[in-house]
């Protein structure tokens, strides 16, 4: 009988980290060491050297094994952060490091857990972080000199407050109006605002609670500025959430802005990047709540309906009930509040929605989803309750059933018009595209003027 593997300590040193993705990204694609020697032109010992990290490896080879098992860039990525930490290793023995009692900036990818508590210790160190292009989505943004305000000399327990404060404010309106107009126009000028704040005196007790204080307004910036479609700076807010929360050790931080930009390349026609970005947030997933494993599966399960890959669509839809009916109030940071049971059905259910169109397909799971999200989303989730909305008119009407349809399109118009919301938009688009086969009925007719007029407006 084959010996079990034994486990791997991902903590021991950014090769021995590499050797644990390596591993997990072999175990996903079900190849034994063996197997993906021979992809790779490497010995079964080898590659087992490698994944304990008793081999060094090199960026060609990582190369090489992202390709074999469709990485998606991920393993290349981490190789080139194993050289960076073995530079700075040989830069602290040639004495370039004297003077400082520690190392910054040796958090581990994925680890989240500097080698001790090494907070950013004063303005020069926090400097080191936003030098290395960690806050360019912030300072490269066309921000106004007026959005610019005074900032505190030092940051106290009181601004950090106040950041959070503005990240359930943002949120809120997001939800209920979309990620256009003046709640995005707000949100930019009290993230510049916060950006500053990691410009000056910061406690080290404070370090961990500000960047994520900041991480947490970026990434619902983000996720507003994805839904207006202003994508590069969308991308630009949700990398720089994910390295606030790896700079802050907050693995829950950085489920969320992996969750956001998996959706966002997903939507843009990049599923096999959103399924990267989704598992990638899943690594060392028991350190995460069950809903936020939900929400990862959720996104994964988006990437692959896109991807037309039916049976594993399901499987990750599946995955994503189990984690969710784990579940426990209380146990989530705040921002996951929106993740309810309504919430969760409507991420699914648009999964379904796109496999439920593939040729000689039950639409079934898609509507019971999607009618489920419908039924529970409150008033202050409008936007989500009227894309799901959209979504189930739309699969009614390729099902040929427009009566249900337009009952169902004619409730999401009434919220659509509250909201300023790109996807929205092109929900509207795929709806009236999906409708015009019953153009010569009176009530469909009336609704896709409906539809023309809430898109001109």
């Amino acid at each position: 009988m084959p010996q079990p593997e034994r486990p791997l300590d991902d903590t021991a040193s950014m090769r021995a980290w590499f050797g644990v993705e390596l591993r997990n990204w072999r175990k996903d694609r079900g190849l034994s060491t063996q197997a993906l020697g021979r992809k790779v032109q490497l010995s079964k010992t080898s590659v087992e050297r490698i994944e304990k990290a008793e081999r060094s490896c090199t960026l060609k080879l990582a190369a090489a094994f992202d390709d074999a098992l469709r990485a998606g860039g991920a393993l290349r990525r981490l190789w080139r952060r194993v050289e960076e930490d073995a530079d700075r290793e040989r830069d602290a023995d040639a004495g370039l490091g004297a003077g400082r009692s520690r190392r910054i900036g040796a958090t581990l990818p994925g680890r989240m857990v500097p080698d001790s508590p090494s907070p950013l210790e004063s303005p020069v160190e926090r400097r080191t972080f936003l030098a290395a292009g960690s806050v360019a989505a912030v300072s490269v943004t066309d921000l106004a000199p007026h959005l610019a305000r005074a900032v505190p000399r030092s940051v106290r327990p009181e601004d950090i407050a106040q950041l959070r404060s503005a990240a359930r404010d943002h949120a809120s309106w997001d939800n209920r109006y979309g990620g256009g107009g003046l709640a995005r126009a707000t949100a930019i000028g009290q993230l510049h605002w916060a950006s500053q704040l990691l410009h000056v005196t910061c406690p080290p007790k404070l370090e961990g609670e500000l960047f994520t204080a900041v991480g947490v307004l970026a990434v619902t910036t983000g996720a507003s500025a994805f839904d207006a479609y202003e994508h590069e700076q969308a991308a630009r807010l949700l990398d720089f959430s994910a390295q606030c929360a790896e700079r802050s050790g907050n693995w829950h931080l950085r489920a969320s802005a992996l969750s956001w930009r998996s959706r966002q390349a997903t939507w843009r026609g990049a599923p096999d990047r959103g399924l990267t970005y989704a598992e990638t947030g899943l690594v060392r997933a028991d350190r995460l709540t069950p809903r936020e494993r939900a929400m990862l599966h959720g996104a994964r399960a988006r990437a692959l309906a896109k991807m037309g890959q039916r049976q594993a669509t399901l499987a990750a839809i599946g995955r994503a009930d189990d984690a969710f009916a784990h579940a426990r109030s209380g146990e989530d940071p705040e921002w996951m509040a929106y993740y309810d049971h309504a919430q969760h059905h409507g991420d699914t259910g648009h999964a379904a929605f796109d496999i439920a169109l593939l040729p000689g397909q039950s639409t079934d799971l898609a509507q019971s989803r999607l009618a489920t999200a419908i039924e529970h989303h409150t008033d202050a989730y409008v936007r989500s309750r009227s894309l799901s909305g959209t979504k189930l008119a739309t699969l009614l009407m390729h099902r040929g059933d427009p009566q249900q349809a337009v009952f169902l399109a004619d409730r999401a118009l009434d919220e659509i018009g509250q909201l300023r919301s790109q996807r929205a938009v092109t929900d509207l688009e795929s709806l009236a595209t999906a409708s015009s086969r019953f153009a010569r009925r009176a009530d469909v007719a009336e609704l896709r003027a409906r539809i023309r007029t809430t898109l001109a407006s």
